[in-house]
């Protein structure tokens, strides 16, 4: 589907992939309904914005299922349809193990990551399915198929994002509503700042991985909205990595936890 002309609501709208994502979709034609829990970082994507008047701000807590079914309405009010959803809202977790993690932080990620991602596809989908064609991109994350040590919640969510949106593709391939799942590698976003988690110091010498910047990213997720793909890898760690963990899922995640030692040494 082309943005051109099309309402496509973007979650995580303030900051990170979400703010790039918004601001290429005004570039590419589209207006966008741009949602986030930060209303002050939200306003400095408005201000972004390439058309003042293609960008409406919803400041909303995807996690608030009331809220959510509200804004359809909304958007529709302001801009006269909804065709589209990037739902780019995500947070991680502290960088513990599971037995070091508590279940109030274990409650928050699967919230902001699943059933924010769910109440925000559910609520909109009866919408989309009246357009002509619409479309459904949800951001998974390339620890949503490869495990993580000390991300292990957060991978949980991601996955449960990855089997959601596939199973939706297939129970909507005969309608008029595109679905597609991206897995994002290493992206330079905020998101440790909005999760509220401080990244421990690599030991041992390890190397920084090398990421993406979120427009680069968000270029990339575009693209594959655009070619109406089932599955997008963005980065080539995330492309990497996924043909690493089909060959051989046992050899991955053991390079993945011995990479990750370091960070989870007390």
């Amino acid at each position: 589907m082309r943005a051109a002309g099309k309402v496509i609501v973007v979650t995580g709208a303030g900051s990170g992939m979400g703010r790039e994502v918004t601001l290429e979709l005004i570039r590419r034609g589209a207006k966008v309904a741009a949602v986030d829990l930060n209303e002050a970082t939200l306003k400095e994507t408005e201000g972004m914005a390439a058309n003042a008047d293609a960008i409406s701000t919803h400041v909303l807590n995807i996690t608030d299922k009331a809220g959510v079914e509200a804004l359809p309405q909304a958007v529709i009010d302001r801009f006269g349809a909804v065709d589209g959803v990037f739902n780019c809202a995500g947070i991680i977790q502290p960088f513990v193990k599971l037995a070091e993690l508590d279940y109030a932080a274990i409650d928050r990620v699967m919230d902001v990551n699943f059933r924010g991602t769910l109440y925000m596809t559910k609520t909109l989908l009866p919408h989309l399915l009246k357009r002509p064609e619409a479309h459904i991109v949800n951001i998974s994350s390339m620890g949503g198929f490869l495990p993580v040590p000390g991300q292990s919640i957060y991978g949980a969510s991601k996955a449960a994002v990855k089997l959601m949106t596939e199973g939706l593709w297939a129970e909507l391939a005969d309608t008029n509503v595109r679905v597609t799942v991206i897995f994002p590698g290493g992206v330079a976003t905020n998101i440790t700042t909005n999760s509220g988690v401080a990244i421990p110091a690599m030991g041992g010498g390890g190397k920084v991985p090398k990421t993406l910047t979120a427009q680069q990213a968000a270029l990339e997720i575009l693209k594959a909205f655009e070619k109406n793909a089932f599955r997008a890898c963005v980065g080539s760690d995330s492309r990497m990595m996924d043909r690493f963990y089909r060959l051989s899922p046992k050899r991955a995640t053991g390079l993945i936890a011995k990479q990750m030692k370091s960070l989870l040494a007390k």
